[in-house]
C-alpha cells in the first residue's frame, strides 16, 4: 500500500486527501479507506507525506516545504537544522509555537534584505514532552526551572509526586498538557538527584537528551540467561584461532575491547588479521536486547563514564576479547601488498584467544622509545611489522586524498567527586594511529565484499562538501595572508588535502583546520553508497565496533545471513526484500542517535570546562581567535577550553564586524582583530550552570593589529 500511495502522490505532484487518494486507487469499500488512511499515517509518521491542516497529502519532496529539528536561540531566534543542506533562520514571530528541538515543516522565506528565512508551519514532532530541570520553592510554592534555557516555557507541576521533593533536586517531568502559549502542566517522572550531589550534573544533561542510563528487568532477565564463557557447541563450524597469535590495543581504561589483530608475512605481502566481537551472535534479532540495543544505536562517552549500548555482562564480559579468554569473533584476514592494495581477503565466524591487552602509551614505548615494557618483549616483533604496514597503509590512503585534519582533543581529567582538576590534551602516537588504519582497512574490505554481491547494506557515507562554503572558506585564509595553489575540483579529496597541506606549517593551522572541518559534511549511516570523502574511500562501513555501535552489529548481522548461513535463492531474495525496505530507517534512526550522543558529551564537556575555570577567574592565559562574530570574539586556550570576550567589553574604541573578512576593525583607530590572532585573556566570568566562560582582553598587552 505505501508504495502505491506514494506513486500516486509522486505523479500527481499535489495535495490529495484520503478520500482522493482511495478514488484513484479505485479502492472504494470502508475497509479500504481505513488501510489507506493508517497507511497515510505511517507515512506522515515517517515523514515521507505532509498532512496540510485541510488533511490534504503529499509528498515532501514535491513540495516547497522543508523538514528538520528546530534549534532556537537563547534570544528567542533559532535555525532550522536540514541534513545536506545550511541551516535556515528562523525569527522569533516565525516560531508557530515550536520549541527547541521539534521536528518542524518550515515554509522558506526571503527577508527584507535578501536572506533566506523560513517559517514553521506545522511541529510534525514534539521533542520535549521529558525536560529536566531544577526543583525550587519560591515563597512557599513550588517551582520548576528547565535547565535548558532555550525552552521559552511556564511548566506548572501537578502536585502528585512532590512529596519526595526538596529544594534543589534535579527532576525530569513529562508535559501533560498546554495550559496557554507557552504554559504547560507537567508531572515529575524521574528524580535524578540534588544538583549537589556528585555525578548529578552529568546525570542531568544524560536526561535532557533523552538518554537511558538504566536497562530495564526484562532485557536484563535475557541477559542472565547469556552465558559467561564459549561452550564447544558454540565453537562448532567456526575457524579456530586460539593458537594464533592475537593481541589488542586499547586505551588504560576500555573495558569494551571490540577488536583485536594479527599479522604475518607472506612472501613480500602482509596479512592482517582484523578480528572482531561477534555481537550480534548474543544480540538476536526479536529480542528485547536487541530491541534495546537498536534504540540506543550507540554507547555514549562521557567524562567519567560510559552510558553503554549493551549490559556490562556484554561490553564488559563475554563481548569483550578480554587476554586468555576464548571469544567468539568475526574476521576479517587481508593479505596486502607492498602499495597497500588488499590482493585478497577471507571474511568468516572464529574463536580466538587475545594473547595480551596491550595499551596506547605501552605500544608507543616500543615504537617510539626503543622501551620494551613487562610483558611485551615476545610481540615486539609482530609490533615492528605492524608499524611497517601501517606506514604503507598510510601512504596509500595519502595518496588516495585521505583528509587528516589533525585536530586536538581535550581530556577532562576529574577527581572521584566528578571535579575537574586538569583539562590536557590527549595524546594521539604511532599506536592509535596503526589501529585506525587496520580497522579503515578492514571497514573498506568488508563494505567492498557486500557492494560487489549487490545486497542491501549498511554503509558509512560522507559526501562531498558545499563548494560555496569551502570558497568562502578559502577567501577568509586570503585575507590573512595565504594564497592556496592548484586545482579546485572539491569534489576529489585531493583537491581538500592540497588544502590542508599548505596550510599545515602556518601558525593558525589548528584554528584553520578545524574552520575548514566545520565546511564538510556530516558523515552518516545509509544504505546507498555514495563513498566516504574524508577518508577518500570508494566504498565503507562500520564493522569494527559492534559493542559500542548498532551499525555495526547489524553489518555483523547481515554478514551473517547473507554469508556465513549461506542462504538458499529463496531466502536470500526474502532477506533483500526484507533489508531494503527496513535498512532506510534503521540507518536514519543510528544516525539521528550518533548525532543527539555527540552533542550529550560535548555539553557535558562544555558544563566541565566552566566548572573547571569557575576556579580559575582573574587569572591571565594566552590564547588565539578562534572564531569572530558581531557579538565578540571568541578565544581559544592551548588545553582547547574556548571563551568569549564580548564586544562591549573591547575597550578603547567603537568596533565593527566585517562579515565578509570575518574581522572587528575599530573605528577610530583602525586596530583589527583576526582569525588565528595571538592574544592574552583574563577569565572574568564562569558558570558551570549556564557552561559559559567569559574572558577580557589584558589592558596594555598588544591584542590587535593596527593598520
Amino acid at each position: 500500500m505505501k508504495e502505491e500511495i506514494i506513486e500516486l502522490l509522486n505523479k500527481e505532484k499535489k495535495a490529495l486527501s484520503a478520500t482522493e487518494i482511495s478514488d484513484k486507487l479505485n479502492l472504494n469499500t470502508v475497509e479500504d479507506l481505513t488501510n489507506i488512511l493508517n497507511t497515510l499515517r505511517d507515512l506522515e509518521e515517517e515523514f515521507e507525506v505532509y498532512r496540510s491542516n485541510k488533511d490534504k497529502y503529499m509528498l515532501f519532496d514535491n513540495s516547497h516545504l522543508i523538514k528538520g529539528r528546530l534549534n532556537v536561540n537563547k534570544k528567542g531566534f533559532g535555525f532550522v537544522i536540514v541534513e545536506g543542506q545550511d541551516d535556515i533562520y528562523v525569527d522569533e514571530k516565525n516560531m508557530n509555537g515550536a520549541l527547541n528541538n521539534d521536528i518542524v515543516v518550515v515554509e522558506p522565506l526571503i527577508d527584507s534584505k535578501g536572506r533566506k528565512e523560513c517559517r514553521v508551519i506545522k511541529v510534525l514532532k514534539k521533542e520535549n514532552n521529558l525536560i529536566v530541570g531544577e526543583y525550587k520553592i519560591i515563597d512557599n510554592n513550588p517551582h520548576f526551572v528547565p535547565d535548558d534555557k532555550k525552552l521559552k516555557m511556564e511548566i506548572i507541576l501537578d502536585n502528585k509526586n512532590l512529596d519526595d521533593l526538596v529544594d534543589g533536586h534535579k527532576i525530569q517531568v513529562s508535559i501533560k498538557k498546554e495550559l496557554g502559549k507557552y504554559k504547560y502542566l507537567a508531572e515529575v517522572v524521574k528524580i535524578i538527584g540534588h544538583k549537589n550531589d556528585p555525578g548529578v550534573d552529568i546525570l542531568s544533561i544524560v536526561y535532557d537528551h533523552g538518554i537511558n542510563d538504566v536497562f530495564s528487568d526484562s532485557v536484563m532477565k535475557e541477559v542472565d540467561e547469556i552465558p559467561s564463557f564459549v561452550s564447544e557447541e558454540e565453537k562448532k563450524g567456526r575457524i579456530n584461532l586460539t593458537n594464533e597469535v592475537i593481541f589488542t590495543i586499547d586505551g588504560d581504561d576500555t573495558k569494551d575491547i571490540d577488536d583485536a589483530i594479527s599479522i604475518k608475512k607472506k612472501g613480500n605481502n602482509y596479512v592482517l588479521g582484523v578480528h572482531i566481537a561477534d555481537v550480534s551472535y548474543y544480540v538476536k534479532e526479536g529480542t528485547e536486547l536487541y530491541k534495546e540495543a537498536y534504540d540506543r544505536a550507540t554507547s555514549v562517552y562521557l567524562v567519567d563514564r560510559v552510558i553503554p549500548m549493551l549490559p556490562h555482562k556484554l561490553s564488559n564480559g563475554i563481548c569483550s576479547l578480554n587476554p586468555n579468554e576464548e571469544r567468539l569473533a568475526i574476521s576479517c584476514v587481508m593479505e596486502i601488498n607492498e602499495d597497500g592494495k588488499v590482493v585478497s581477503h577471507e571474511i568468516f565466524e572464529s574463536v580466538i584467544k587475545s594473547r595480551i591487552q596491550m595499551t596506547y602509551k605501552k605500544v608507543n614505548k616500543i615504537l617510539n622509545d626503543e622501551e620494551i615494557p613487562e610483558g611485551y618483549k615476545p610481540y615486539v616483533d609482530d609490533l615492528k611489522l605492524m608499524e611497517e604496514l601501517a606506514k604503507i597503509l598510510r601512504k596509500a590512503k595519502l595518496k588516495k586524498g585521505y583528509l587528516d585534519f589533525d585536530t586536538d582533543e581535550a581530556k577532562i581529567l576529574v577527581d572521584e567527586s566528578g571535579k575537574p582538576y586538569d583539562i590536557v590534551l590527549r595524546d594521539r602516537g604511532k599506536g592509535e594511529n596503526l589501529i585506525e588504519d587496520f580497522m579503515i582497512a578492514a571497514n573498506e574490505t568488508v563494505a567492498e565484499h557486500i557492494y560487489f554481491m549487490e545486497l542491501p547494506f549498511v554503509y558509512r557515507i560522507h559526501e562531498v562538501p558545499d563548494s560555496e562554503k569551502v570558497e568562502e572558506f578559502l577567501n577568509s585564509v586570503s585575507l590573512l595572508g595565504y594564497q592556496i595553489k592548484g586545482d579546485r575540483n572539491f569534489n576529489y579529496p585531493k583537491s581538500m588535502k592540497n588544502i590542508l597541506d599548505q596550510l599545515r606549517d602556518k601558525e593558525e593551522f589548528s584554528i584553520l583546520s578545524t574552520q575548514l572541518l566545520r565546511c564538510m559534511k556530516k558523515a552518516v549511516y545509509k544504505p546507498e553508497n555514495v563513498g566516504h570523502y574524508g577518508l577518500a574511500s570508494k566504498c565503507y562501513t562500520h564493522f569494527t565496533s559492534p559493542i559500542r555501535r548498532f551499525p555495526d552489529t547489524t553489518v555483523h548481522n547481515l554478514l551473517r545471513k547473507y554469508i556465513f548461513n549461506k542462504p538458499s535463492d529463496k531466502e536470500l531474495s526474502r532477506l533483500i526484500s526484507y533489508w531494503s525496505e527496513n535498512l532506510p530507517a534503521l540507518c536514519d534512526h543510528a544516525s539521528e542517535k550518533e548525532r543527539e550522543s555527540i552533542e550529550c558529551e560535548r555539553d557535558v564537556e562544555s558544563m566541565k570546562m566552566a566548572e573547571y575555570m569557575e576556579d580559575h577567574i582573574g587569572e591571565e592565559f594566552d590564547g588565539i581567535i578562534s572564531s569572530i562574530t558581531s557579538f565578540g570574539i571568541f578565544v581559544q586556550l592551548p588545553n582547547l577550553i574556548e571563551g568569549l570576550v564580548h564586544i562591549s567589553e573591547i575597550k578603547g574604541d567603537y568596533y565593527n564586524f566585517d562579515e565578509t573578512t570575518k574581522t572587528l576593525r575599530g573605528e577610530k583607530k583602525g586596530k583589527i582583530f583576526k582569525l588565528g590572532q595571538r592574544v592574552k585573556v583574563k577569565v572574568t566570568n564562569a558558570s558551570k550552570e549556564n557552561s559559559i566562560i567569559d574572558f577580557n582582553f589584558v589592558q596594555g598587552d598588544n591584542n590587535g593589529n593596527t593598520k
